[in-house]
């Protein structure tokens, strides 16, 4: 019969995994591929990046809990995919034969697309728990030796709340800490304004999130072209809307923590027809390669447009609830498939966001992510700031014990208000 391999084992790869377990019989095999031995909910490394979360709070292995399901599970980094013969080459060598591949992988994080940046460079990065480690202990040297930190996201982001995030998360820290009169935060941002958030703005986030700023002084620099970093220094030209170059800073720093722009990582990026220029695998409605029929993608790691352009390139995020229809809609079009019938499912391009800052945090519904848009919310408050806490143990036990049912829809959902979601 039928085995499906999953590549990544993240927000995506992880309820594939499950749902697909419980829609095919034993005879069909799963097998999960995953370059680490370990389940990480990334939406937690602000909190591990400035010590309010450790590495064992929001990290497990995954091995027994996909035995528990029946599923196999691969603990090694993918080198190669042969998709003209269904095969993957593994870094040890290993070869792995797939009737049907589903890509979950997320992004490779391109920090060397401007030099000086990430962790082997100048800044910080929350994008991997590894990272988000290496932050926190570089978040220590700053308590001993107070100065300027700069955070934000470099050109090319396409994920903004995170940057958001843990501007807040650091100012609320250092304010408990009575450190905050000696560090002048500044947030530079891709963006063309804050509150953008690689959807053209949400309701009022433009001007909520200027507000928030305003009260927490926080300075901002928008359509910020980062060129590069130096020890201490980043350098940036301010563009105005028309993409022109207004004004050049050299931003001194003690700490700076900036999010990069993604890229497909290395092994599906060499699939020939398989992505764009720049590695995000193309899909159709159900989720399906335009170049393979038996393979399948989602998260990250697809290509979607940009919602507009801006005078500095931004992406379009990949939220959660996103990612939980369209591994959905695959699980339901390779049953689907199996039993002689076309594939028909398809996933909802809305996304749905709850952000922690500090001692309060941001929500909010863009229905679609593309505008114009059915539902265009955005709110904040400390109930935000209390249910990312709940959600945050709600969903890793749902990865630990396995689940189909639809964890967004039936929690974040409720968190809003908001009864269901038409897609």
């Amino acid at each position: 019969m039928a085995h499906i391999v999953i590549l990544g084992a993240g927000t995506g790869g992880m309820p594939a995994a499950y749902e697909l377990r419980e829609k095919l019989t034993l005879s069909h095999r799963i097998t999960v591929v995953n370059a680490v031995d370990y389940f990480q909910f990334v939406p937690s490394n602000p909190w591990v990046a400035i010590g309010w979360r450790k590495r064992n709070d929001i990290t497990f292995p995954i091995r027994p809990y996909l035995a528990n399901k029946g599923i196999d599970f691969i603990a090694q980094s993918v080198s190669q995919i042969d998709a003209a013969r269904n095969t993957l080459t593994l870094a040890n060598g290993q070869h792995v034969h797939y009737d049907y591949l589903i890509i979950t992988t997320g992004p490779k994080l391109a920090f060397d697309d401007i030099p000086g940046c990430g962790p082997a460079g100048f800044t910080q990065s929350i994008c991997h728990v590894d990272h988000a480690e290496q932050t926190y202990a570089h978040y220590l040297t700053l308590l001993t030796q107070p100065g300027p930190v700069v955070i934000g996201a470099l050109p090319g982001a396409s994920c903004f709340g995170p940057a958001y995030e843990f501007a807040f998360i650091l100012n609320m820290d250092l304010k408990r800490r009575k450190l905050r009169k000696h560090v002048p935060i500044t947030f530079v941002t891709s963006e063309p304004y804050i509150g953008h958030l690689g959807l053209g703005g949400v309701g009022d986030s433009k001007t909520m999130m200027e507000s928030a700023f305003r009260q927490h002084d926080i300075k901002w620099i928008t359509n910020a072209q980062v060129t590069r970093v130096e020890a201490g220094v980043m350098h940036l030209s301010e563009l105005d809307p028309q993409g022109q170059a207004v004004r050049e800073h050299a931003l001194p720093f003690a700490f700076s923590m900036m999010l990069p722009p993604f890229k497909g990582v290395d092994a599906v990026t060499g699939v020939t027809g398989l992505c764009n220029p720049r590695g995000f695998v193309l899909v159709d409605e159900y989720q399906r390669s335009l170049a393979y029929r038996n393979i399948f993608a989602a998260g990250v790691c697809i290509a979607i447009p940009p919602v507009e352009v801006t005078p500095v390139p931004t992406g379009a995020p990949k939220t959660g609830y996103m990612i939980e229809t369209m591994v959905s809609a695959i699980a339901h079009n390779i049953a689907a498939e199996l039993a002689g019938l076309p594939a028909r499912a398809k996933g909802s391009w809305n996304a749905i966001c709850l952000a922690d800052l500090g001692n309060t945090g941001a929500a909010f519904v863009a229905l679609p992510q593309i505008p114009p848009r059915n539902v265009n919310w955005f709110k904040t408050g400390r109930w935000v700031h209390v249910a990312k806490v709940a959600f945050e143990k709600y969903f890793i036990y749902k990865m630990k014990h396995g689940t189909s049912e639809p964890i967004y829809e039936k929690y974040m959902l409720k968190m809003l208000g908001i009864e269901r979601l038409e897609h």
